[in-house]
């Protein structure tokens, strides 16, 4: 199976091709608004070595909804061109880590953390949100290693990883099921919508 990974959710973003398990591309790279055109020089570079994919697997976060919406829609018009299987996954599954059962934490804004459990690269609990003293519980009571992809000083516990798109083509099988299923982001809060306010005297057309 030719298989490509995109992931792009965090600040370290990578690219990965895989044919019948063997390693044959593995790219990263500064994911941030300054350096968006490298994950696209790098999936071009990638399909001109390697060809159209049969499967493709994308990373869903959480993390930067920018880098996780370009994954999707990348994800989605490769798929619509190459005829391949496509597959989301948690990017919090794939953190390139030696231990397949960890917890990941992340500001979430708002004073507020998220949490999630992984256990042999399934996500077993979470993402939830949590205030810094719940996830500092949360924390004392864990007793598997605790990753985050950004700087958090106030949970020095915390070791840096990132997710892998390697990984993720690694854990696929483990999401056979998601084949085709509808991508999108995963949210940890309810999108906020403003409503615009009313005009005096004016009345809106039906």
């Amino acid at each position: 199976m030719k298989t490509l990974a995109l992931e792009v959710s965090t600040a370290q973003g990578s690219i990965a091709w895989r044919e019948d398990g063997e390693a044959l591309f593995d790219a990263q790279f500064a994911a941030d608004r300054k350096h968006s055109g490298a994950f696209f020089e790098n999936v071009e570079q990638c399909l001109e070595r390697f060809g159209r994919p049969e499967q493709i697997i994308v990373g869903l976060g959480p993390g930067s909804y920018a880098g996780v919406r370009i994954a999707i829609a990348t994800a989605l018009g490769l798929r619509s061109a190459a005829k391949a299987k496509l597959t989301g996954i948690p990017s919090v599954c794939a953190l390139d880590v030696e231990t397949a059962d960890y917890c990941v934490i992340g500001d979430a804004r708002r004073q507020s953390f998220f949490f999630a459990k992984i256990e042999g690269g399934r996500l077993t609990e979470g993402p939830a949100l949590k205030t810094p003293a719940e996830l500092e519980t949360t924390i004392e009571e864990l007793k598997i290693p605790v990753y985050a992809s950004e700087a958090l000083p106030q949970f020095s516990v915390a070791k840096l990883a990132y997710p892998a798109a390697g990984r993720l083509a690694e854990i696929a099988r483990l999401y056979s099921g998601n084949i085709d299923a509808a991508l999108e982001p995963i949210y940890l809060r309810e999108p906020h919508i403003t409503v615009a306010k009313a005009t005096p005297g004016f009345a809106p057309t039906r």
